[in-house]
């Protein structure tokens, strides 16, 4: 069969026929953001006179060298700051209509591709739906915020990152349908930062009407204030050595300065979450935390499906090697690292209570104790599950369909040192569980299979009718806060009530309602206070799987 050529708004596109899906790689939906487009909202692509080819990735957005457990042999390498681009994985180009489903990759809001060899979408696509990965500017590049950098088209001044997600949603819904996809049945999902940007997405009223559902993987609602992103900017000025974080006076340092003053800046904060390039409430495309747009109803109508891993911080203390972290003196620091930034007044835990609450509930269910499972299990709450248990309830007491998971196969690598860590369960969303170099961490076995399998099966369901329930994976009840249903999923499928109950309860007494900050927020600010006074080791840096 001859390769298809597609017209979009854009000009016309040349994929290729690869066992049996199509493939169109490298698609442009926006200009390059470089020289006077750098920190400004994304420009429309212009319209190609001629056919383009779309059989080579496009460049992804610079940033710096990939660390341990973050890149795949294969994966792209050429950066560039023209890396608004993406790809599309398609049964047909036709008028099929099928269910679409758009990732957005992860990486701390410092790294990644959505052209990465983890994410290929073919075997997705065999399933019936029509699936898009893409790429956006990260790191300084695409979430340094200052008012400084105040856009007067959009008044916002960060937020880049997430402008070129919205800009690229526009673009499926513009375009998908000539690649046989339905553009009103568009399901975004993505993984870590890329599941935080989706669910900031729901309270971003840009983004509203551009998808149907969305699939958060180990991520919820994250960002900063203005205050604490323009001390980012204002140190990170300074180590460019330009008198103010302004377009202006930026324009001219070059990218690769740029990456290395933000890894100096990421090192400083990192204590495993610092994350200091990330969203920030700008006024313009986020006006409000997301967290009280979500509660107030924002994200009403659009279906949920949202999850997390069981021990998601042994991919960051094991791939950083957190010393601290094998010591009861060096955990207790950590955990009072964390609480620090969390505004928790009066009803804030000390780390010796926190610690105590984890010892009990895991001693009561025959689990370890020791400093480093507990650290692991406090910092996992923390960062991912408590943030998105919260986001759930809040989405479930709209009536919104809201469906929960817990991902509990374990990672075969070191000895079973990971577990099930953080982004295990992407190579079982996308079938890359059959790549001989992702198998060593993900498992290759027929169960590994099986499971992988049933994942997609459940992840294409929900794209299809927004319920993950299949034949392979049984009823899938719905989420609230009544029954806190949950699918566990592992070398055991099944459904649980209220898993990690005791643990869950302990921080919705002390957090409060969702949208009046959170833990996320904890993470950061610390690192960010000596970074505002000039200080801050930068010796340490964790693994960026996020």
């Amino acid at each position: 069969m001859t390769d298809s050529v597609v017209a979009t708004r854009y000009g016309r596109v040349r994929g290729r026929r690869e066992d049996g899906v199509e493939v169109f790689r490298g698609v442009r939906y926006a200009r390059a953001p470089e020289g006077e487009l750098r920190w400004r909202p994304p420009v429309e692509p212009e319209v190609a006179e001629k056919v383009v080819d779309a059989g080579e990735v496009g460049p992804i957005a610079p940033q710096p060298a990939a660390g341990p457990g973050s890149y795949v042999p294969g994966d792209p390498v050429a950066q560039g700051e023209d890396c608004l681009s993406l790809d599309v994985w398609t049964p047909g180009c036709d008028d099929g209509r099928r269910p679409v489903m758009v990732f957005v990759h992860g990486g701390a809001f410092l790294t990644g591709s959505g052209s990465g060899v983890m994410y290929r979408g073919d075997r997705l696509a065999r399933r019936g739906v029509v699936v898009v990965t893409l790429n956006y500017r990260l790191g300084v590049l695409g979430f340094l915020a200052h008012p400084l950098l105040t856009d007067a088209g959009s008044r916002g001044c960060g937020n880049w990152g997430l402008a070129d997600q919205i800009a690229a949603l526009r673009w499926v819904r513009d375009n998908v349908g000539a690649f046989g996809g339905d553009p009103s049945s568009v399901t975004v999902f993505g993984e870590s930062a890329g599941s935080m940007s989706i669910a900031d997405l729901l309270g971003a009223p840009l983004a509203r009407g551009l998808f149907r559902r969305a699939i958060l993987q180990s991520g919820a609602t994250t960002v900063l204030s203005v205050d604490v992103a323009s001390a980012v900017a204002d140190r990170f000025a300074a180590l460019v050595g330009v008198a103010e974080p302004s377009r202006q006076a930026l324009l001219g340092v070059p990218v690769a300065e740029l990456v290395a003053a933000q890894r100096e800046i990421s090192n400083a904060v990192d204590r495993g979450m610092g994350m200091p390039f990330r969203p920030v409430v700008d006024g313009g495309v986020l006006p409000r935390d997301p967290a009280d747009e979500i509660a107030a109803g924002a994200a009403a109508g659009v279906d949920l499906l949202v999850g997390t891993n069981r021990d998601e911080f042994k991919f960051f203390a094991f791939a950083g090697a957190m010393e601290e972290a094998r010591t009861e003196s060096g955990v207790r620091e950590l955990v009072s690292y964390y609480l620090a930034g969390a505004g928790l007044g009066e009803h804030a835990p000390s780390a010796a209570e926190v610690l105590g609450a984890y010892r009990t509930a895991r001693s009561a269910r025959g689990e370890p104790v020791d400093p480093f499972e507990l650290l692991c299990a406090v910092a996992g709450d923390w960062i991912f599950r408590v943030p998105s248990t919260r986001l759930a309830e809040a989405h479930a007491r709209r009536g919104s369909a809201t469906y929960m998971y817990l991902f509990d196969w374990e990672s075969p690598l070191a000895g079973g040192a990971l577990g099930a860590c953080h982004g295990l369960e992407l190579p079982f969303v996308f079938g890359s569980v059959r790549h001989p170099v992702v198998a060593m961490f993900a498992g290759g076995d027929d169960q590994a299979l099986a499971l992988s399998d049933l994942v997609q099966g459940s992840w294409a369901a929900f794209a299809r009718s927004g319920d993950p329930s299949t034949p392979e994976a049984g009823h899938w009840p719905r989420y609230d806060a009544a029954r806190r249903a949950t699918m566990v999923l592992g070398r055991r499928t099944h459904v649980e009530d209220a898993p990690y109950e005791p643990e869950r309860s302990f921080w919705q007494e002390r957090l409060g309602r969702y949208g009046s900050g959170g833990p996320m927020e904890g993470a950061v600010a610390p690192g960010v206070a000596l970074l505002a006074e000039g200080r801050g080791e930068t010796g340490h840096s964790s693994a960026r799987g996020t």
